[in-house]
This record gives structure tokens, sequence and C-alpha cells, in this order.
């Protein structure tokens, strides 16, 4: 946990140069921002991350819970192990990282994109609206047979029917698993090639395509993030430490 001092000093390194300092006006107006939001800015609402220690990848085994390969061969398992998850999502409640974001979206003058590998809904509670879901939404279920895709907050079982075509063994979470597709990705990269300001938040550096956003945003870029991520040296400007105090602390600046 941060110091007093610490933290202190670290809002002030976030609170950019003054007019005085530099002769300024004031900060930097971005009009094209893009926001990368990882599994780092929900763990502060208890909702685990993957690849630390004790994370939901210490405990499971990938290609079991999270391929088609691993659902094809266990559909019961896999439907068991998000049901769980959608328990956990349900739960949680965001906090002052995710409604930061918002607050930048609603009072922002430029467009203010998120861009979400998380698949729970606390961009969503926190007031957001202009968002991405790349790696899916976990509180939605697809038909495999119809291809129909509904909010689903319950528990769903490899024999639920579908609602809507009434089949029953095709409905499935609605996320993307390894070896899939990650969802919206043109859209993504036509946003990256237009931003000046594109911002990586709670984001491990190990996921692809996501990890090389940093190289195809046309503008600025920052780092967020509770320790240097494997992509950290891309970054032009970095902040490490906590989202729940980093992320504010930016977005106040941004702000002015």
């Amino acid at each position: 946990m941060p110091t007093t001092a610490a933290i202190r000093e670290m809002r002030a390194s976030l609170s950019g140069p003054t007019p005085d300092e530099t002769g300024a006006a004031g900060p930097v107006t971005y009009r094209r921002i893009v926001i990368l939001t990882g599994a780092g800015i929900s763990a502060e609402s208890g909702l685990g991350t993957f690849r630390d220690k004790d994370g939901l990848w210490t405990r499971f085994d990938l290609e079991d819970v999270a391929t088609p390969e691993g659902f094809a061969r266990n559909p019961a398992f896999v439907h068991e192990f998000y049901n769980a998850r959608r328990v956990n999502c349900l739960a949680a409640s965001p906090n002052a990282a995710h409604y930061a974001l918002a607050e930048l979206e609603a009072r922002h003058p430029g467009d203010v994109l998120v861009v979400t590998q998380n698949v729970d809904d606390l961009h969503e509670r926190a007031g957001s609206q202009r968002l991405l879901h790349m790696h899916g939404e976990l509180l939605k279920i697809r038909c495999n047979a119809c291809g129909a895709i509904r909010r689903w907050t319950t528990d769903c079982f490899e024999t639920t029917p579908c609602p809507s075509c009434l089949v029953a063994g095709g409905l499935r979470p609605h996320v993307v698993w390894f070896r899939e597709m990650p969802m919206h990705m043109e859209r993504i990269y036509a946003a990256l090639a237009a931003c000046d300001l594109f911002v990586a938040i709670g984001t491990s550096g190990h996921v692809y395509p996501a990890a090389n956003f940093v190289a195809e945003a046309a503008g600025h870029t920052v780092e967020l993030n509770l320790e240097p991520s494997d992509r950290a040296d891309m970054f032009a400007e970095a902040v490490h430490g906590p989202a729940s105090l980093i992320v504010p602390a930016f977005v106040a600046r941004l702000l002015g």
C-alpha cells in the first residue's frame, strides 16, 4: 500500500506543468482519445486478473475453459466456470478508475473511446457509453444454432434451450476464447490510426493484438499500470500505481 507521502508525490507529478514552469497557457487538449483497459482496472473491484500470482490461469487450465476445443470436450465444465464468473461479476462494483473514465467521456470536448479487454460490465455501470468489448461480454450468451445474442445474468447449462430458437445445447458464453478473432477490430484500428492520445490502463502487454495497439496509435501514448507492462518501453509516458488513484488523477489532468 503506498504511503500518504507517496500518493501526494504521485498526484503532484500527474497534475502537469504549471504556466509559470513552461510559459504554456495550460494542458494539451486532445481531440480523439482511445483508452485500452485490461484486467488491472477491475482488480480493485474484486475481479481477479489472469496471469498474476493467484490469477485465473494459475488455478485453471486455459485450454480447458477458454478455447473452443475445451468447450467441445466438456461443455458442462466450461458452463460451470462461466456461471461462477458471472456471479462474481454481478457482485462487483465499479471503482474510482471506472467512474473517472466515464467522467472523462461525459466532460471532455473531444471524442473518447474505451476499448476494453475485460468481459465484465463495470465500465457500463460506471456510465461509459462509447465502449467496445473486444473480448466479448460475460453477461451475454450466444446461440451457435441461430446466432442470437442475449443478455444473460443467471446460470446457463449444456441443456439450457435458446430463448430464440428453443434448441438445447447450442448456447455458449459470448466471450472471445483463445484462437478466436477479437471483436470490433476494424473499428478499433481506425480509431487508433486517428487518435491523438492513446492510454493503456491495467494491461499486461502479454495478449495480442491488444499488446501491439501502442505501436498502431497515431498520437501520444501513456501507460497507466500497477507496474510496468511487457510493452512499457513502447510508451512515451508512464505512471505506475493503483488504478483507483492514478486514473482519476490522470483524468483530472486531462480535464484541466
